[in-house]
């Protein structure tokens, strides 16, 4: 078995940049299919890892997915070539929460060098999803599409949105402060964020910008509003390759 899921730009587009994808608690590499095939279609090249082990010793669990990290960013170049950048590490859920934890801070002595973050459904600290699978979706999305994809996933750890993350990670991605660009997404019905703790981090990194969804939960990559979604990704990472400064700008509008 391969260790990612790589989506590639169409034959004959030049690679806009990488993206690398950490997905969360009880998710796949599949759970990210969707998401990763609409980046590649806008020429990007996409690499999708397996989700984080948390549940066991913070450090450890950090340290490990810091060389998975650069392993995997490496292996995106052509022979002979470099990592097409800009280079963004996308996290979700623990993904996250692991992403910030490990290249959010002022200093970091992971060998990735990112040139943006996207952290997606960060939990806050004490949440978790309990009860039966269906309220674990019910708490995830009200896509159909993607509850079709997580349920008949059979490598999906069901229940897992119930496991407490180490609350030195939880802490350390609380603490955001690295001068890269940063992109926080989260879903305005989402049960296991800290809104207003998520709100104040915006606020105090250097680089950052908080998209709420209105109307997404948890899972707000993969919800009914993954399209709107996409577009905010996508924006993200072009206005990324013109230094920060946004290619479209609003001058009238009826809304």
């Amino acid at each position: 078995m391969t260790e990612y899921d790589d989506h590639f730009a169409p034959q004959g587009l030049r690679v806009r940049g990488t993206v690398v994808v950490v997905p969360g608690r009880g998710e796949t590499r599949a759970t990210y299919g969707r998401l990763g095939r609409r980046l590649a279609a806008d020429a990007y090249r996409v690499r999708v890892l397996d989700a984080p082990a948390l549940d066991g010793d913070g450090d450890t669990a950090l340290t490990e997915l810091g060389a998975r990290l650069g392993a995997a960013v490496a292996g995106t170049a052509a022979e002979g070539e470099d990592v097409t950048g800009p280079l963004v590490v996308l996290g979700a859920d623990s993904g996250a929460a692991a992403v910030a934890a490990l290249l959010g801070g002022t200093e970091t002595a992971s060998a990735v060098r990112a040139d943006a973050l996207v952290l997606a459904g960060l939990p806050g600290r004490g949440t978790g999803a309990a009860g039966s699978w269906e309220d674990e979706l019910d708490v995830r999305t009200a896509c159909p599409t993607h509850r079709g994809t997580l349920t008949e996933d059979p490598r999906v750890r069901r229940g897992s949105l119930g496991l407490s993350l180490p609350d030195a990670v939880l802490t350390a991605a609380q603490e955001v402060r690295t001068a890269l660009p940063v992109l926080f997404l989260v879903g305005d019905a989402d049960p296991l964020a800290d809104h207003e703790g998520l709100r104040r981090t915006a606020k105090a990194a250097p680089q950052a910008r908080l998209s709420v969804v209105r109307g997404a939960h948890h899972d707000v990559l993969n919800d009914l509003q993954h399209r709107s979604v996409a577009a905010e990704l996508v924006g993200f990472l072009e206005t990324l390759r013109e230094g920060l400064r946004p290619l479209v700008t609003v001058e009238s509008s009826a809304w």
